[in-house]
């Protein structure tokens, strides 16, 4: 239960208004937002100043896994600053260690060595570069719809519009369609068909552009924040028999999907796929200091045995940062996080979900696994119109805009991208709170119903 909190507009006020002043916020036209002042928070919910609670269904940007303020992290991190607040990466540094064994017991496949960043960007952005390395190309394959971060490499090889003003074309990134049946560019009718195609249309693409040239494939393994598409079955492994074809380095993305997100440590173990390199952040401490990392496959590893790694980073696996993780992988193991994540998705929000679905023309598929959902939202069932258009903004994306406002009148801080909202809470949600935020869901989407034709 969260604490009781006086309201205080007045401290509310203050904080707005030096957020205003001096902060810079991304993805924002500056002078258009108005963020909320954040009071507290604790477990699945937050609170503003003036004293409105929000079950929060983004868990931050789906990174916390294990819920705000879980008292064995936060006392983690504080028995570490005490003890050795920060030190240099060069050095061997025993929570370091430890979070890196950890992490490496989890990785499928012989991905046990890990390179610590402070975020999945700089992940991206380095397994990219140990991929051409290793192979000595130049070219690195990535789906449309598809989001790997904002610096320079993960931007480009992003696949949706937050890429374009920043499109400066890094040396060899070329797109892909991957399969995604709901709307499928390959006029699929089943997932057999969808994931066959798409495999072929990956392997065209490939031959074109020249298997040679071709140092990486890049998937999230669960495209996240592009609209939870689960791969159809066989694709992820004929995408693994594909670089293996061809000697392309295979890198799994599992930013937002790994560390107990789908009901498993990592969604590559649905699949039964392992990849040469795999991207984490997020989860991996619950956000509570920035974290993230590369998993390195024996292979590749190899590579630098002699040769000097040629990137790093001032806070490469800093020693606030790994106790937080140390502290959430154990919480994770010792209250089953993950298998109640497997059973919440099972049992409340998968079920939940799809009866929304059958009563409210707004909903036109339902997608996901474990705490990872997504409504994909539309105009008519039929034609699967899109409640707004792609990319909408302004009073174009004013359905969205009031399905949002609905939300959070009822409680519930949605998680809102194009035409889709995903019901994306901590890990260790409660079946009380997961059926909390289905009923608010209910209440919204009656808003996003009259907007359907």
């Amino acid at each position: 239960m969260t604490p009781h909190v006086e309201p205080d507009p007045q401290a509310g006020a203050a904080v707005k208004a030096a957020d205003r002043a001096h902060v810079f916020h991304s993805w924002s036209a500056q002078g258009l937002i108005d963020p909320l002042a954040v009071a507290g928070a604790e477990g699945s919910y937050f609170w503003d100043y003036d004293g409105n609670r929000y079950l929060d269904f983004t868990s931050g940007l789906v990174y916390t896994n294990i819920g705000y303020q879980h008292p064995k992290v936060v006392a983690a991190v504080q028995e570490q600053a005490g003890k050795l607040a920060t030190f240099a990466p060069a050095f061997a540094i025993d929570v370091r260690s430890e979070a890196a064994r950890l992490i490496a017991e989890r990785t499928p496949g012989d991905l046990d060595k890990i390179f610590f960043t402070n975020g999945g960007a700089e992940a991206v952005e380095n397994a990219v570069r140990m991929a051409r390395l290793h192979t000595g190309r130049t070219k690195v394959l990535s789906a449309y719809r598809s989001y790997h971060g904002a610096t320079s490499t993960a931007i480009n090889l992003t696949g949706d519009p937050r890429r374009w003003a920043s499109d400066t074309a890094s040396a060899g990134v070329v797109h892909f369609w991957a399969p995604f049946l709901y709307r499928s560019p390959f006029y699929a009718t089943t997932e057999a068909e969808e994931s066959a195609r798409a495999l072929q249309h990956l392997e065209d693409t490939i031959a074109f552009e020249g298997p040679a040239t071709i140092a990486a494939i890049i998937l999230e393994t669960v495209p996240g924040t592009a609209g939870i598409m689960t791969p159809p079955p066989g694709y992820l492994a004929g995408v693994r028999e594909i670089c293996d074809k061809y000697g392309i380095v295979f890198i799994l993305d599992e930013v937002m999907a790994g560390f107990g997100r789908t009901g498993k440590w990592f969604a590559a173990e649905h699949f039964d796929v392992v990849p040469d390199l795999m991207t984490f952040a997020k989860g991996v401490n619950s956000g509570y200091v920035p974290l993230g990392g590369v998993a390195i496959s024996a292979e590749i590893a190899a590579t630098f045995d002699k040769r000097p790694y040629p990137g790093g980073l001032t806070y490469s696996g800093h020693p606030l940062a790994c106790a937080a993780a140390v502290a959430t992988l154990r919480v994770m193991a010792d209250e089953k996080v993950v298998e109640h994540a497997a059973h919440i998705g099972e049992t409340v929000l998968g079920p939940g979900l799809r009866e929304l679905a059958e009563r409210h023309p707004s909903v036109g598929e339902v997608r996901g696994t474990g705490v990872f959902w997504a409504l994909d939202l539309v105009k008519n069932k039929e034609t699967r119109e899109p409640l707004v258009p792609y990319n909408a903004a302004g009073e174009a994306n004013a359905p969205m805009a009031a399905f949002a406002a609905a939300a959070k009148k009822q409680g519930l801080w949605p998680f809102v991208n194009m035409n889709r909202t995903h019901a994306v809470p901590a890990c260790n949600v409660s079946e009380a709170e997961a059926k909390e935020g289905l009923a608010a869901l209910d209440a919204a989407l009656a808003v996003a119903d009259e907007h359907t034709a």
